[in-house]
């Protein structure tokens, strides 16, 4: 992932620091009840609140506790819509956060700027919109995950409110593909509209082929499906390594950033499982598999895993269960609650509900609802594993 300023310091955190202090537990930890599954998410997603929220009313959130010099009021369009997102995962076995989940959905519009970007498309912009903010650039990651949101939501309730939202989203991000024959490796959706940025990504392409083929699922509508396989075959051909790891990014003269994130793992081997189901075609169930088990190896069994961000982390362990979905094993759903726990224990303050994954102490907010989103799908039955991203 190219970083933007607020990214820059979510990512870079403490975390050599925390690779140091960490280590793959040499004896799997117990696998946690669905019960206590949820008592955890609901308790860290409760810390989220009281530590985090705007004070106006506004359902909004601030970046990071404790504030530094220059934080705006409020977070970024990214971490927002990982709350977001831990509040929808909450409501699946809580109904009693459906509430929440209406308050943090209506927040999530403060982003929306109807009036377009650069592609005269609507969309979610990177910071809140006026009265709340100036806006600022649309990020098609950005817009991806509140999409995939839409469908989860959708496919669980049957919100058509929610799917019309989801639509306008994979429009936006196909409108992002590059059409310029002159750049290195022409096409591949854009990571951002902003100027200053050219690179094509793995995570601005797969998640948007992963929006298309669930709209596919539920339209039947063609357009979406050659589209997401445009996405995915872009990608692979540029972007993934010859062990099957993905790298980040692509810029305009065939240069590769070969940095290999957790998240960029998970969504094309949930990209491969939606494929499968889609066309029955077992080579994209193997090339599922295929991925899973290298990035499985290579985070899980080679202790990379807390190198990587904990939203990362989220991202890529909830992949791994779609395929586990249509598997039935339970390789990738053991390493999730090992790595859960591992995160209760030694990251979590008990005084306060906060996870600090930097050694000075502070927390994001992103990082708060990264841990309750984890816990929150692991309380889920594995039927509902099939709505995962």
């Amino acid at each position: 992932m190219s970083v933007r300023p607020s990214r820059r310091v979510m990512i870079g955190s403490g975390l050599a620091a925390l690779t140091a202090t960490v280590a793959t537990p040499a004896v799997a930890a117990e696998r946690p009840s669905s019960a206590r599954a949820l008592s955890r998410a609901t308790s860290v997603y409760a810390a989220l609140r009281r530590h985090f929220d705007a004070t106006d009313g506004s359902g909004l959130v601030r970046e990071q506790i404790p504030a530094a010099a220059g934080d705006n009021p409020y977070s970024y369009e990214w971490p927002f819509s990982q709350v977001h997102i831990a509040a929808l995962d909450l409501t699946v076995m809580d109904p009693e956060f459906e509430p929440e989940l209406t308050r943090r959905a209506a927040a999530q519009e403060h982003f929306w700027n109807a009036g377009g970007g650069t592609t005269k498309l609507p969309g979610y912009a990177s910071y809140p919109v006026a009265p709340y903010g100036a806006g600022g650039d649309m990020f098609y990651d950005d817009n991806e995950w509140v999409g995939l949101a839409k469908v989860q939501r959708y496919l669980q309730t049957g919100d058509t409110a929610a799917l019309a939202r989801a639509k306008e989203i994979s429009a936006l991000v196909t409108s992002g593909w590059d059409t310029d024959g002159s750049h290195a490796a022409p096409g591949g959706v854009f990571w951002t509209q902003a100027d200053w940025s050219h690179d094509r990504n793995t995570v601005s392409n797969m998640p948007g082929a992963q929006l298309a083929l669930r709209l596919h699922q539920i339209t039947g509508e063609a357009d979406y499906l050659d589209g997401a396989k445009r996405f995915y075959d872009w990608t692979n051909t540029h972007l993934q390594s010859p062990s099957g790891l993905y790298w980040d990014h692509l810029d305009l003269q065939g240069t590769i950033e070969k940095t290999i994130w957790s998240y960029n793992q998970g969504v094309p081997v949930g990209v491969a499982v939606l494929l499968y189901e889609v066309t029955r075609d077992r080579a994209y169930l193997r090339q599922a598999e295929r991925v899973a088990a290298a990035a499985y190896a290579y985070y899980v069994t080679q202790g990379r895993l807390f190198t990587q961000p904990v939203f990362f982390n989220s991202i890529f362990f909830k992949n791994l269960l779609l395929l586990e979905s249509v598997t039935g094993k339970d390789t990738y759903h053991r390493a999730m609650a090992d790595y859960a726990d591992q995160v209760w224990d030694t990251m979590r303050d008990p005084a306060t509900g906060l996870v600090h994954f930097d050694t000075a102490g502070g927390t994001q907010a992103i990082q708060q609802a990264g841990l309750a989103q984890i816990y929150a799908v692991l309380a889920w039955p594995r039927a509902k594993w099939l709505t995962l991203y």
